[in-house]
């Protein structure tokens, strides 16, 4: 079984993500890793050379701004790294440059990608989720945040990335057929410095259309730096630990936010629907980009 893993990225050094951290985390699983460093000159390319694995093959691309509707230029440039890959590679590990994976978890990720390899039925394994927000103590828990999505895919290039890059599905839209396995993927995009967490939100909205519900969710008020605390309807609190590829950012954090658990900002609606997941741990009316396979 050989398995290769694939990301992208541009301006890493200026919105500062942790790309380093999200590669690193799983290079070791993986006999070849492909990345996408888009047109910058912030250094990212040079932070990728800087791991210094033979494992790595970085491919300069050009993003497309016209993509904006959904955020479409992402998954333009996560295809362009997964088609890149050979064909004689099994697996394809995506990860995104803001994603870290727990180093408890690679030895069960291994199994799992052994145990499904000759199960034709199966496109890919699904991950759950941890969006970490504001600092590395507290991760959101509302329907606003995903809570698992497919991030290992068979090498079959009529998979495609999807919208936002958030998920993958067939050329044709059909759903990927994916299996749950016991991962969970670290998401640190909402964990940086307030001023460059500002920036990274002012420069994503280039690949977004102006009336895009994403970009609505992050509106604030004008301000030179992004204020969690009004960006967040419920936070719980993180009490495990983080992977050790991270344990350098953890220790360097500077800003502190007022956050709580306690605090929760819901319509009605909302309210309902978030005490009904925590209490029959199902979330109604849920939009996944898969189909989970039942053996």
């Amino acid at each position: 079984m050989k398995v290769c893993g694939f990301s992208f990225v541009k301006n890493g050094v200026k919105f500062d993500y942790p790309v380093v951290e999200a590669i690193t985390s799983i290079l070791p699983i993986c006999d070849k890793f492909i990345v996408a460093v888009g047109d910058c000159n912030d250094g990212t390319r040079e932070l990728i050379e800087s791991i210094g694995s033979e494992k790595i093959e970085i491919i300069d691309t050009i993003w497309d701004p016209s993509l904006r509707v959904r955020g479409r230029v992402l998954a333009s440039e996560t295809n362009k790294a997964f088609d890149a890959i050979p064909k004689e590679y099994d697996w394809c590990f995506y990860i995104q440059g803001d994603e870290v994976v727990h180093e408890k978890y690679l030895p069960e990720i291994v199994r799992a990608m052994e145990k499904y390899q000759p199960i034709e039925e199966v496109d890919g394994l699904i991950m759950r989720y941890l969006h970490f927000y504001g600092t590395y103590d507290y991760y959101a828990d509302s329907r606003r945040w995903y809570r698992s999505e497919i991030r290992i895919v068979r090498n079959n290039k009529g998979i495609r990335s999807w919208n936002d890059a958030q998920g993958f599905r067939w050329k044709n839209a059909k759903k990927l057929t994916g299996v749950f396995i016991d991962v969970k993927m670290y998401h640190y995009g909402w964990v940086k410095p307030p001023r460059i967490m500002k920036d990274k939100v002012e420069g994503s909205k280039q690949y977004w259309s102006v009336d895009s519900k994403h970009l609505k969710t992050l509106e604030q008020k004008p301000s030179a730096e992004f204020v969690y605390e009004e960006g967040i309807d419920s936070l719980e609190k993180f009490n495990e630990t983080h992977p050790k590829v991270m344990l350098n950012r953890i220790n360097n954090l500077d800003w502190h936010p007022q956050l709580s658990v306690e605090k929760k900002k819901f319509t009605p609606k909302y309210f309902v629907l978030y005490w009904f997941e925590k209490i029959f741990k199902y979330r109604p009316f849920e939009n996944k980009h898969f189909i989970e396979y039942k053996a």
